[in-house]
């Protein structure tokens, strides 16, 4: 039933720094499970719609629904709340705490949404054998190579079930061979959890994993 929701919705989204804007008027809808490429020349406005997506950046006009719960009028502790359930982000740059192992660096937001350690566990374990990184469970990421990074980030960003997942030029800082293999898991993994992906991309081949593409000029869509 809660895939009739779609797992995101901007409704005329306007959003400005100073004089300068940079989304005008942006609608567009992502349907529960649906993977969507995001594609445009850089300062189209596509970091600053995925900063406003998990409610880094506030609005100036028009709303943002993910999962069927509006952004505007949410409080800081909500919308931490939020990004801790229903709104999941995979960067560039992988962002993992180099103080902890790949199981706990996984771990880590269950722990902190209070999940019973028996149940985190479980969890942790299926995702790090999805990651096909089961052999690097206890290994810290400094001895890890860029794919498997971004396989560790994946498994994260997937740990609490979110509802959309918005991914920002994942491959981008990967060779080419590695990227198709985390593309492949990216569409795999997300098809398997049942979860929305908005994928920021410079890159043909990711946009082809995805059910359709978006593309964003000056801070609309054409």
């Amino acid at each position: 039933m809660g895939h009739q929701i779609p797992a995101c919705r901007v409704s005329n989204v306007s959003k400005s720094f100073g004089d300068q804007p940079v989304l005008r008027g942006l609608s567009f809808t992502v349907g529960g499970g649906e993977r969507v490429a995001l594609m445009g020349p850089s300062g189209s406005g596509k970091s600053t719609l995925l900063n406003c997506l998990s409610g880094i950046d506030s609005l100036d006009a028009g709303q943002i629904e993910i999962g069927g719960h509006k952004l505007a009028g949410m409080s800081g502790a909500e919308l931490a709340e939020m990004r801790r359930g229903v709104v999941s982000t995979v960067f560039q740059f992988f962002h993992l705490l180099p103080t902890l192992t790949v199981f706990e660096n996984i771990e880590l937001s269950l722990q902190l949404a209070g999940v019973a350690p028996v149940t985190r566990r479980e969890r942790v374990c299926e995702l790090v054998e999805a990651v096909q990184l089961s052999h690097r469970s206890e290994a810290f990421p400094e001895t890890l190579s860029g794919g498997e990074r971004q396989r560790v980030a994946i498994a994260r960003a997937l740990v609490h079930r979110p509802r959309i997942l918005l991914a920002d030029e994942p491959t981008g800082n990967l060779d080419s061979a590695t990227g198709a293999a985390i593309l492949e898991l990216l569409a795999s993994l997300t098809e398997l959890e049942g979860t929305a992906m908005l994928m920021v991309t410079h890159s043909m081949d990711a946009a082809q994993i995805c059910h359709r593409t978006l593309h964003l000029l000056d801070g609309q869509l054409r």
